[in-house]
C-alpha cells in the first residue's frame, strides 16, 4: 500500500480518479468548519475564568476534520485518508478523556488506562472485516472488505458515549441534554454511513448519484458541536486557596453584622421600665420640698408671731420687731 493509492469507498465517486468526483461530499464537510466557529465565538463571549485550553483543542482538531475530510474526499488516496481519520480518532481520545475527569471526576490515572484500552479497542475493531459467510479478520481470505462499508470503526465510539451519557445523566450534571442528543444523532449518522452504498442510485442530486455519506458529515457536524457545547457546563475554576480560606471569616462577619444585637434594645427596654417606674413613684408621692413651703406658707410655725397677735403683756411688735405700748 502507498500513500498514492486511489480509494474507492463512496457512491459518489463511484470508480472515476477525478478530483471533483465528489463535489457534495467535499462540500458537506462546511458543517464541521461552521460548528468550530460557531464553538470559538461561544468560548470567547464565555468569562475568562470560564474558559479551558481544552475548548481552543477541540476547535483546533475540529478545523483539522473539516480539511482533513474535504482533502480525503477531493484526491481520495491513502495520504489522504490518514489527513481523514487521524484528526477523528484524535477528538475522540481527546474527548473520552476530558469527559471521563471533568464529567465523571475518574482520576487522570485510570482516566489515561481508559483512554489507552479504548483506542486499543478502534485499532482492533478496524480489523474487523466482512466476507460471504463469515465476519473476523481478513486473513487469507480473498473477497474481504471492511464492515458496514467502514463504519464498523466508530462502534466503539458509538458504545462509549452510550455509556458516559448514561453515568452523566445518573450524577444529573448540566452538560447530560447534550450528550444524550449526541448520541442519538451519531447513532443515525453512522446508519446513514453504512447505508451509502447500499442506497447509493436511491438518493440523487441534478441526475447524479450521491448515496448518503454527505448527511454523515452534516449530522456529525451537529454531534461535535454538541460534544464541544457540553464541555462548557463544567463549571467555573476553583478558587484560590487564600480566597477559599477567606470565604468563611467574611461570611461570619456579614452574617454577625445582619443579626440584630438583642442585648442592647433588652437593656434599653430594662432601663425604660426603671424610668417609668421612678416617674410613676414620684407621681405618688409629694416632693419633700413642696412640703415644707406649704406649711412654711400655709399654716405659721409656733416660733413665728403674727403681727396682729398681742403678746402676753397686752404689748404688740411692729414690722422691725419694736414692742408697743397698748394706748
Amino acid at each position: 500500500m502507498t500513500l498514492g493509492e486511489r480509494v474507492f469507498l463512496y457512491c459518489e465517486r463511484g470508480t472515476s480518479e477525478a478530483l471533483w468526483a465528489e463535489p457534495i461530499n467535499a462540500i458537506s464537510n462546511a458543517g464541521f468548519f461552521l460548528a468550530a466557529l460557531i464553538f470559538w465565538q461561544l468560548v470567547l463571549w464565555r468569562p475568562p475564568e470560564q474558559r479551558s485550553p481544552d475548548h481552543y483543542l477541540f476547535v483546533a482538531l475540529v478545523f483539522a476534520i473539516c480539511f482533513g475530510s474535504t482533502a480525503f474526499h477531493v484526491y481520495a488516496d491513502r495520504g489522504t485518508e490518514l489527513a481523514d481519520i487521524i484528526p477523528i480518532g484524535v477528538f475522540m481520545l481527546v474527548y473520552l478523556g476530558y469527559a471521563l475527569n471533568r464529567f465523571l471526576n475518574v482520576p487522570p490515572g485510570w482516566t489515561v488506562l481508559l483512554v489507552v484500552a479504548f483506542a486499543g479497542l478502534i485499532a482492533g475493531s478496524m480489523q474487523i472485516h466482512c466476507w460471504d459467510g463469515g465476519i473476523g479478520l481478513a486473513g487469507d481470505a480473498t473477497d474481504a472488505k471492511v464492515c458496514l462499508n467502514g463504519s464498523i470503526g466508530y462502534l466503539p465510539a458509538l458504545g462509549a458515549l452510550i455509556v458516559i451519557s448514561m453515568l452523566v445523566a445518573e450524577c444529573r450534571h448540566k452538560a447530560t441534554p447534550y450528550l444524550l442528543a449526541a448520541t442519538v444523532v451519531f447513532a443515525v449518522s453512522i446508519l446513514l454511513r453504512s447505508l451509502d452504498m447500499a442506497y447509493c442510485s436511491q438518493v440523487e442530486i441534478e441526475g447524479r448519484d450521491v448515496g448518503t455519506h454527505f448527511i454523515w458529515h452534516l449530522l456529525n457536524a451537529v454531534v461535535l458541536f454538541l460534544l464541544m457545547r457540553a464541555s462548557l457546563e463544567t463549571g467555573t475554576k476553583s478558587l484560590p486557596a487564600s480566597a477559599a480560606a477567606k470565604e468563611p471569616i467574611d461570611e461570619k462577619i456579614a452574617e454577625a453584622e445582619s443579626e440584630p444585637d438583642d442585648e442592647p434594645v433588652a437593656k434599653a427596654e430594662e432601663a425604660s421600665d426603671g424610668e417609668a417606674e421612678a416617674d410613676s413613684d414620684d407621681a405618688d408621692e409629694p416632693d419633700g420640698e413642696e412640703t415644707s413651703d406649704i406649711d412654711a406658707e400655709g399654716e405659721p410655725s409656733d416660733n413665728e408671731t403674727s403681727e396682729d397677735e398681742p403678746s402676753d403683756d397686752g404689748s404688740s411688735k411692729d414690722d422691725y420687731g419694736t414692742k408697743k405700748k397698748p394706748s
